[in-house]
């Protein structure tokens, strides 16, 4: 569109729209700001000549770009069907099923089209002799001269990226911003609470049972315990070092640290230190009266605990198989102790004769979490891939889907919406959190931090809990129809 005329310059010469906008004769800006007008972008600039420039406007998602890369990539991923189907078995070896997708991104962006329009828009170049633009005849109309709507070549909203401007507060565009102003997306659930007190990563969550206290641990060396009824802090534990992995088992609290795991009994007060652990815990997983702690260099230790005359863990087994270190570990049906590590491999374990059942090789990086889902075992790495793991008829597992993110997988965990539908909770590195709900992977939702989410953990009664780089906790919520 051709925008024609603006005022009447102070001695009652008329003055073209490019007078306004500061330019010298042949049109030439003279603003050396190259910063543009926002009251000018809004229509409601009264200034002339303005210190700033009122020249093209930018494209409003160029503006909101600081990177060239998307800030928070979308899943191309959805099954087409409604359940899992085998891959057909071509060999006696694990054979791969992988259904792809087109690929569809929802980035905010400009056609050739859009940039067309946007061009039709904007004042062409004006020389010494041109005598294209009109006049205002009258005063009174000032006010109307110029009708367009800068913003209307806004994108649609997307709820793919969080807006940074908006994070720190300085964002000029409101409703109209296309990108989202909040930290989560979807229906059904909100956010219900920020525990700040950790100044490092939150590496661990845990609820003791029959206790009123949220636990959770940090690489700045603590424990935090939060009252679950006011949110506030009610004690910290200063442990001297880092803390990689938190489990409990009913009142038991198991805090994975370097070469050793602290364990307390969070109703009676007892604490006890088990030694035997080489390097940084970083997995924790118990069941019954068993404990297990996967380390850093690759082993997994076991303990057994005994009650005879007083509460003792018994170290039972050293599993050993993993070239390095340990970074999940779950416990299945049949006595199974599944772990992942940084050798791309998953192994399955026979827990009453601590015996390898069988490796696992699917992924083409780190496995960084692992989780028992019905009959299936749900993998995520670090290569972008949550596979999908079923029993054969000879008692082995194969892969028979894969789901494909854009970013690498950080953490899986699973839980039930309030219609009782499963829902899988993915994060990413990409800063965000995917609520997906199975076993299509349709999408439900999502949740977006200012770091990666590290750690993932399900409540009762319909919350769930994220720890994300900066040591924030979040306390998220389903909402009851």
């Amino acid at each position: 569109m051709e925008i024609k005329t603006a005022r009447r310059g102070p001695q009652g010469k008329e003055s073209s729209v490019f007078d306004r906008l500061g330019a010298g004769r042949g049109g030439h800006l003279n603003n050396s700001s190259n910063k543009i007008c926002k009251f000018w972008l809004g229509g409601r600039c009264l200034k002339n000549p303005c210190r700033f420039a009122h020249s093209e406007t930018p494209d409003v998602a160029t503006i909101h770009r600081p990177r060239q890369t998307p800030y928070y990539p979308h899943s191309s991923n959805a099954l087409v069907s409604n359940t899992w189907q085998r891959a057909p078995r071509i060999s006696q070896n694990v054979q791969e099923k992988v259904v792809n997708h087109k690929s569809s991104e929802n980035v905010p962006g400009k056609s050739e089209s859009d940039l067309e329009d946007i061009n039709k828009k904007l004042p062409e170049s004006v020389s010494e002799s041109s005598s294209e633009c009109s006049v205002v005849e009258n005063d009174s109309n000032l006010e109307n001269v110029v009708k367009e709507k800068p913003l209307e070549h806004v994108p649609k909203k997307t709820t793919e990226m969080v807006c940074e401007f908006w994070v720190q507060g300085t964002c000029v565009y409101g409703d109209q911003c296309p990108y989202l102003h909040s930290w989560f997306h979807g229906d059904k659930f909100k956010r219900l609470a920020e525990l700040q007190g950790h100044n490092k990563a939150v590496n661990g969550i845990a609820l003791p049972l029959r206790c009123n206290k949220l636990c959770s641990g940090s690489s700045d060396g603590t424990i935090r315990l939060w009252d679950c009824h006011t949110g506030q802090c009610a004690n910290v534990i200063n442990l001297g070092g880092e803390v990689g992995s938190v489990c409990s088992e009913g009142p038991w609290l198991f805090v994975g640290l370097p070469n050793v795991v602290k364990v307390w009994n969070t109703e009676s007060g007892a604490e006890y230190s088990l030694d035997g652990p080489v390097g940084q815990v970083n997995a924790l997983e118990s069941v019954n009266d068993l404990l297990f702690a996967g380390v850093e260099d690759g082993v997994i230790l076991a303990w057994k605990g005994t009650c005879e005359s007083n509460l003792t863990f018994q170290l039972a087994a050293t599993l050993k198989g993993h070239t390095h270190g340990i970074t999940s570990l779950v416990v299945g049906g049949g006595n199974r102790l599944y772990s992942g590590s940084k050798d791309h491999t998953i192994r399955v374990w026979d827990h009453e004769n601590w015996q390898c059942i069988m490796t696992l090789n699917g992924h083409d990086d780190v496995v960084k979490s692992l989780m028992c889902w019905d009959k299936y075992l749900l993998s995520g790495s670090l290569d972008c891939k949550i596979k999908v793991w079923a029993s054969t008829e000879d008692g082995s597992l194969e892969v028979i889907y894969t789901h494909s993110e854009e970013q690498g997988i950080l953490a899986l965990s699973g839980m039930t919406d309030p219609d009782v539908k499963p829902i899988l909770c993915c994060s990413c590195s990409d800063k965000s959190v995917h609520l997906y709900e199975l076993p299509t992977f349709t999408e439900r939702g999502r949740l977006f931090a200012k770091q990666e989410v590290q750690t993932l953990q399900i409540g009762p009664g319909g919350l769930f809990f994220t720890g994300d780089q900066t040591g924030l906790l979040t306390v998220y919520t389903w909402l009851a129809d």
